[in-house]
């Protein structure tokens, strides 16, 4: 339903002929981005495009624009605006459902798995997470010391690595 409602698949005579329909829709997606850059660049680019406030505007208007296309229906959305369930669940049936939960024997087990996976790739570890820091530090792309990270290196030892080079990212309130 998505597929065929929402984008706009069910338009065209046979969706099924191949990349014909992909590749169109594609082309139309590449040719309104590159309007859009040509707008910018009208503007004296994106510092220029920032001044005038182009961008929030344009923002702006947009979201208002998809939101009354929501509204009014003409832009379907599965489960927001068409095929809504008739008999919607009361609040109190919401309310009222179970949170799945991890058994105590799960997280110990992901743990466990946790632990192993950081003893058998202890010698390795510190080297990549130093590559990096290193990587950061200099400001250079660090995804592909990212993917090497991770073949020996958990989530909470890269964020640690990551923290001490550039700090926690804390909102302003």
């Amino acid at each position: 339903m998505i597929i065929t409602k929402e984008h706009g698949l069910s338009k065209n005579e046979n969706p099924m002929q191949g990349a014909f329909i992909v590749e169109e829709l594609t082309d139309l997606v590449e040719e309104a981005v590159l309007q859009e850059f040509d707008r910018i660049n009208d503007r004296g680019g994106v510092l220029g495009a920032m001044e005038t406030q182009y961008q929030r505007g344009k923002i702006q208007d947009e979201s208002m624009h998809y939101e009354m296309l929501k509204h009014t229906g003409e832009l379907p959305i599965i489960g927001v605006n068409t095929y809504l369930n008739p008999n919607p669940p009361s609040e109190e049936a919401v309310n009222s459902m179970e949170i799945a939960r991890a058994t105590k024997e799960e997280k110990e087990g992901q743990i466990k798995n946790l632990r192993a996976f950081q003893e058998r790739n202890k010698e390795f570890t510190d080297e990549a997470l130093t590559k990096l820091k290193l990587a950061a530090m200099n400001g250079e792309n660090i995804f592909a010391e990212l993917m090497n990270c991770v073949r020996v290196a958990s989530l909470g030892q890269i964020t640690r690595a990551l923290y001490d080079v550039g700090g926690q990212y804390r909102r302003n309130m």
